[in-house]
């Protein structure tokens, strides 16, 4: 009897992020991406959230290897977390390799990996599975769809994909593969990009940007230009500076994953520009304003990246003023919609113009449509399908897209972080739930933890109440009245007598305690903090944090 296929999703099923599945066969599994997903509002002093690697922890002897479907920080960011507890190696295109890699050696950890790159088309043998590398056009180059050769048939992975008829680089999502294989030997498992699964027709080619920043260039010559973009958007970069460079100007990069980005696309051939046009952003001044154009990261509003301090004026390297142009040549990230319009307003205020997608269409998504979604179902014919990488609004539009196209209601599968599949001889069936729980991190810190974030939004959303006491236990008194400080809670000159009312019940509380035979600091702290919650709570219906202090003498 052949193995079962056991897929379990770890992230990138119910949000748009943390991207990461594994796929395994008897007792060995390969993981499918290692994404982030950046903080949401309600997540105060969170940088990134990552997958929960638990499972991978448990199952640590198993796995064999990642394989990167492609290059974006929702795919590859927490790789360089979870080689801190695995050492493997990590399979993906050379540009994929190249992105992930700077991340990696930023975290000191290149030794915990091997990194093998892969070419289009190519087949290579990891673990108990043959891959199959499959390109896809996408946002960043040289994306992979990933067709997993199991002892129950083919597992096809989409990737993030598009189907672009006129990609910049002429690199095509290779329909006529995935329909030989759905024709050779049958695609029993399609697990596909749903992000766009609710929007109708096609999306627009990236040339179709390209023509867009042309006439923007040309509008506005005469004036200094800064166009912000991923700075993973190879092909984007490339229409920037062609555009730049048939206007006589000079390009300059400003933002660090900006530079090492263009250089690493520029050593593998991805990205061609001459040197001639290429100048140091220090030497901007030296040029007339139509003669320059500067490429930017910070097209999400990053709160420290280089167009989020140019927006405040706060850039040493570039100050906008008056007649400067920037360009946001991206669409936010969902959840980022406040802090790209906070930037945007800063920018209005150095007295620059601003060209974003709600005045000029200067960025096509990535991600396919309805159209190409029921294209790739048309060619792939799968006998199975799950719809993967998406809100859980875009999986369930997936799946009823896929119903049109003639998958069985029965055989359309709908998951979330966490779910596991078995795909054995009887079909595809629920394994047993998996931790896929949100892992925060704060700066280098690690798991922030929900404790710790539940605090942040208390202190954020009602402040804090600290009571310092000092009493002596041998003779149960409390030695002076307590002192209340507030932060957050009430504005203490203007609430004096509340402030007052507030001590004499903690000494009340306290001296009640000590009569009680209380002595020890950790009664007296509950005592404290039981009084003064509760009237915190009564006097103003809020409920701040509370820090008791005691001190004994």
């Amino acid at each position: 009897m052949a193995d079962e296929v056991r897929i379990t999703f770890l992230g990138g099923l119910g949000e748009i992020g943390r991207n990461c599945a594994c796929i395994a066969q008897g007792d060995r599994m390969v993981v499918l991406d290692c994404g982030i997903m950046f903080p949401e509002p309600d997540m105060p002093g969170v940088d990134l959230v990552l997958p929960d690697f638990t499972y991978l922890h448990d199952h640590a002897e198993q796995v064999e290897a990642v394989v990167l479907t492609h290059g974006h920080e929702d795919h590859t960011g927490g790789l360089a977390y979870l080689l801190r507890e695995l050492s493997v190696p990590v399979f993906g295109s050379a540009l994929t390799l190249g992105l992930a890699r700077n991340r990696v050696e930023e975290a000191g950890l290149l030794d915990r990996a091997t990194f093998v790159e892969v070419a289009d088309g190519e087949r290579r043998v990891v673990g108990p599975f043959e891959l199959e590398f499959i390109p896809v056009t996408h946002s960043v180059p040289h994306g992979f769809a990933t067709a997993f050769y199991t002892a129950q048939g083919v597992v096809l992975h989409s990737g993030d994909f598009k189907i672009d008829l006129t990609p910049v680089d002429g690199r095509l999502t290779d329909l006529g593969r995935i329909g030989a294989i759905a024709k050779q030997s049958g695609i029993r498992l399609l697990l596909a990009d749903s992000t766009n699964a609710e929007e109708p027709g096609f999306t627009a080619s990236e040339m179709e940007v390209g023509a867009t920043l042309r006439r923007v260039f040309q509008a506005h010559a005469g004036h200094r230009l800064v166009v912000t973009c991923f700075a993973s958007h190879i092909h984007r970069i490339q229409q920037i500076f062609d555009a730049a460079i048939a206007e006589g100007r000079k390009v300059a990069t400003l933002g660090r994953s900006m530079a090492k980005n263009v250089a690493l696309a520029r050593r593998l051939g991805l990205l061609t520009v001459d040197d001639s046009a290429l100048i140091d952003v220090e030497r901007v001044e030296d040029y007339a304003d139509g003669q320059v154009c500067v490429v930017s990261t910070g097209s999400q509003g990053e709160p420290l990246s280089a167009l989020s301090l140019m927006a405040a004026g706060e850039n040493k390297r570039l100050r906008l003023r008056d007649g400067d142009v920037v360009v946001i040549s991206a669409h936010p990230i969902p959840g980022n919609e406040w802090a790209v319009g906070r930037v945007i307003d800063g920018l209005y205020r150095t007295g620059a113009e601003v060209v974003h997608t709600g005045n000029e269409p200067v960025h096509v998504s990535g991600h396919a449509r309805q159209g190409e979604l029921k294209i790739l179902q048309s060619v792939a014919r799968p006998e199975w399908f799950v719809p993967v990488h998406g809100e859980y609004r875009h999986l369930v539009n997936h799946g009823r897209l896929a119903q049109q196209m003639g998958v069985p209601a029965h055989r359309v599968v709908l998951c979330e972080d966490g779910d596991s599949l078995v795909l054995d001889g009887d079909g595809l069936r629920r394994g047993p739930d998996v931790p896929a729980g949100f892992l925060y991190v704060d700066g280098t810190v690690g798991d922030v933890g929900h404790g710790v974030l539940r605090d942040r939004r208390m202190l954020a959303e009602e402040g804090v109440v600290v009571v310092v006491a000092t009493v002596d236990p041998h003779a149960r008194e409390v030695i002076k009245k307590p002192e209340i400080i507030t932060h957050g809670w009430v504005h203490a000159p203007e609430a004096e007598e509340l402030l007052e009312e507030a001590a004499l019940t903690v000494r009340a509380a306290l001296e009640s305690a000590l009569a009680d035979g209380a002595t020890d600091q950790d009664a007296l702290r509950r005592h404290a903090r039981k009084a003064l919650g509760k009237f915190v709570g009564d006097r103003t219906r809020r409920r701040p944090m509370i820090l008791p202090l005691v001190v004994t003498v």
